[in-house]
């Protein structure tokens, strides 16, 4: 039996030297000692533990901390910084660092070889983290999906730090930014994300942005999914064909399907779900069914879907499709990481994952999350940041947090007068169907109140104008 820890002499792999360099890192480290702006053009593409040899990486590391110091980098210096660390030995003394001193000529290709530093720092990064993945899968003492989530995180990583980004002149920034301006001008949209299909909400949200994470809370049966796939749907059937991912922990995907039908061609929702349709309603609802059969909405309705798992299923479809917009239905119906020590750390671990992926993909996520009923026992039952159940850190992770309130149903449940009751005015008739959407956190707007039509009959939303017949099809 091989001893526990040494090569396997069967794998043609295991005596390989990784991928290294040594020439370039040495003609890295003689050119800054020629040229000292050549380490700030080798950190614009370089880490010091991208170096292979263990005394490259101390040697830059102490040209850095030199410059820091606003020090003349040569070769006393940098003699003089290595023995008061106690590195000079280890690196080879002074006759080392007279060596790469003399390793190059001139500093004019440093970039060029800090490029190829780079290169085989990153093959030697998959090969350890490949490594890392093997070993854990032989282990099993990992669930897969945390596995999995380790694997890809991991690999994503290292596909963003090969693209390292550096500093930006502003007169590079300005002219950017300032041609962006104008083309928003000459196209005169004010939409700079994805339309939620809501004209109010979007002037003042200008869409939904890339990289948020976007909380439409509100008790149970307020609107909270009609709302979402309104947007949802409104995104999937816009000309640019935004591509969306539904993930449904509610709903089965039938019953998602026959909501967004009802929505889409105004269709009576119970008669749907009965099958009870009217001969016009046939029309609406063939039309609706090819207006979604082509459009790139992708529907999961895993119940109770753990973060992780949720996390892998939109790298991989973000990978495959593309993808534009993201909505879960919804976040207390999720399973967190089986080492939190209760719901509410559950519920924090889920929305920080939620924001971080939506960072990482540069996509809007769009979140449902429940009210406490906290604000059933107050007067005034308008929602505030404070009703968002299970965990403050849903308030703090989100970008942009909407809140509905129906006042059809807090004034049926507070009980009206027979006067009220009686009143049948087009005027009333309205006002019971204006949902507030209240936009109590805004990262990079303005907050305030939207007024939406809620339509029950065709379980969505509409832009509200009052007294308009919102029942067309």
């Amino acid at each position: 039996m091989k001893p526990r820890g040494l090569p396997d002499p069967s794998d043609p792999t295991a005596f390989r030297l990784p991928p290294q360099n040594l020439e370039a890192e040495k003609a890295v480290l003689g050119a800054i000692l020629l040229d000292n702006q050549a380490l700030y053009k080798a950190l614009e593409v370089i880490s010091p533990d991208e170096f292979y040899l263990p005394k490259h990486c101390r040697i830059f590391e102490a040209m850095i901390a030199l410059a820091e110091q606003n020090q003349v980098i040569d070769l006393v210096t940098l003699s003089d910084h290595l023995q008061h660390v106690g590195a000079l030995e280890a690196i080879g003394g002074n006759a080392y660092l007279t060596d790469l001193a003399q390793a190059v000529a001139t500093a004019a290709s440093v970039t060029y070889h800090a490029k190829l530093i780079h290169e085989t720092g990153i093959n030697r990064i998959l090969i350890n983290v490949a490594t890392e993945i093997v070993t854990r899968g032989y282990e099993g003492t990992k669930r897969v999906d945390e596995l999995l989530d380790y694997a890809e995180k991991n690999i994503f990583g290292i596909a963003e730090r090969r693209l390292k980004r550096s500093f930006s002149p502003m007169p590079t920034v300005v002219t950017d930014t300032v041609e962006h301006i104008n083309k928003l001008y000459e196209q005169k949209e004010k939409i700079t994300g994805i339309p939620t299909g809501f004209s109010d909400l979007d002037e003042k949200t200008a869409g939904l942005q890339p990289s948020d994470l976007i909380i439409v809370a509100g008790r149970p049966s307020t609107g909270k999914t009609s709302l979402a796939l309104g947007m949802a749907l409104h995104a999937a059937l816009h000309p640019r064909q935004y591509k969306v991912a539904i993930f449904s922990l509610e709903m089965s995907k039938e019953q998602l399907c026959m909501r967004l039908l009802s929505s889409d061609g105004r269709l009576d929702m119970h008669r749907v779900r009965t099958g009870q349709l009217q001969r016009e309603d046939w029309t609406s609802l063939t039309r609706s069914a090819g207006r979604l059969s082509e459009s790139r909405v992708y529907i999961d309705d895993t119940p109770g879907i753990t973060a992780l798992e949720m996390n892998a299923k939109i790298r991989r479809q973000k990978a495959e499709t593309g993808l534009d917009l993201v909505v879960v239905d919804y976040l207390q119906l999720m399973s967190g990481s089986s080492d939190a020590e209760n719901r509410q750390q559950e519920i924090s671990d889920i929305s920080r994952s939620l924001k971080s992926l939506a960072k990482e993909l540069n996509i809007p996520i769009v979140a449902l999350s429940q009210l406490s009923r906290a604000v059933e026992s107050r007067p005034d039952r308008r929602p505030v940041l404070a009703d968002l159940r299970e965990s403050g850190a849903i308030e703090q992770d989100a970008d942009l947090v909407l809140m509905i309130y129906r006042r059809d149903l807090h004034a049926a449940e507070k009980g009206k007068t027979e006067d009220w009751k009686e009143e049948r005015t087009e005027e009333k008739a309205d006002r019971e169907r204006v949902a507030e959407i209240i936009i109590a956190k805004h990262r990079n707007g303005p907050t305030g109140v939207v007024n939406l039509t809620f339509l029950p009959e065709y379980a969505t939303f509409a832009n509200y104008y009052p007294g308009a017949d919102l029942t067309l099809r």
